[in-house]
């Protein structure tokens, strides 16, 4: 059975204190599944608390980062090194469309973004906008996420998402997962969970709504 990961990027949305809310309607509601991995994904700010809240609660949740920097520790002023961030974090998401575009991240960076998640045993989740984006070796977690889909309410078709997942899969080795981003929602998730090669949703703006996520994973898992 493949596995579901159904995973929350907050982008530059909600402080500390309703970041903590939010963990504390989701995480209650979670069953622990083998299968299924739920992620949330908060600014840099809430990643403590966020996973010392996890952490006492017992949640079936990991914390993830939005981003990490291509450098080790040192004088890289306002970046957030690996090796830190590992206290905090299981898996970082790591050339976002919006970095991309917004800051100007190569693909050469996002590659050496990936040396440093690996080499401190955070899991990379590169996202791509293509099949003909690159996806370094090391990473066996990907996120196919179109543009025009990106906050628009104009997801791709699940059809298509699973041909660009086939695709990426069929380049890169069958044991990379593939999910799919852009406009998902609990009313079209399912049908996207369901392609062959497409293995969870990464989730922006519909993630924020506690009850609109917790009906994502329903509608995906049956739990």
């Amino acid at each position: 059975m493949k596995h579901l990961w159904i995973i929350a990027n907050f982008k530059s949305n909600k402080n500390l204190m309703e970041v903590l809310e939010w963990v504390e309607q989701v995480g209650p509601k979670l069953v622990k599944g083998e299968n299924l991995k739920v992620v949330v994904c908060p600014t840099f700010s809430s990643l403590e608390e966020v996973a010392k809240k996890i952490k006492v609660g017992n949640y079936q949740m990991l914390v993830g980062s939005q981003d990490l920097s291509p450098f080790e520790e040192g004088a890289y002023t306002g970046e957030e090194a690996a090796s830190i961030l590992k206290q905090f974090v299981d898996l970082a998401i790591l050339g976002h469309s919006e970095r991309r575009q917004n800051f100007h991240e190569t693909d050469e960076m996002v590659a050496k973004k990936v040396d440093e998640a690996i080499a401190h045993d955070i899991i990379p989740l590169v996202c791509v906008q293509g099949s003909d984006v690159p996806i370094p070796g090391k990473c066996k977690l990907a996120a196919y996420e179109p543009v025009f889909a990106i906050g628009t309410g104009n997801p791709d078709t699940p059809e298509n998402a699973n041909l660009i997942a086939k695709a990426l899969k069929d380049k890169y080795g069958q044991d990379l997962e593939v999910l799919y981003g852009g406009s998902a929602t609990s009313a079209n998730c399912k049908d996207f969970v369901n392609q062959e090669n497409i293995s969870g949703l990464l989730i922006g703006k519909s993630s924020l709504d506690p009850q609109e996520f917790l009906k994502i994973i329903k509608e995906c898992s049956g739990f």
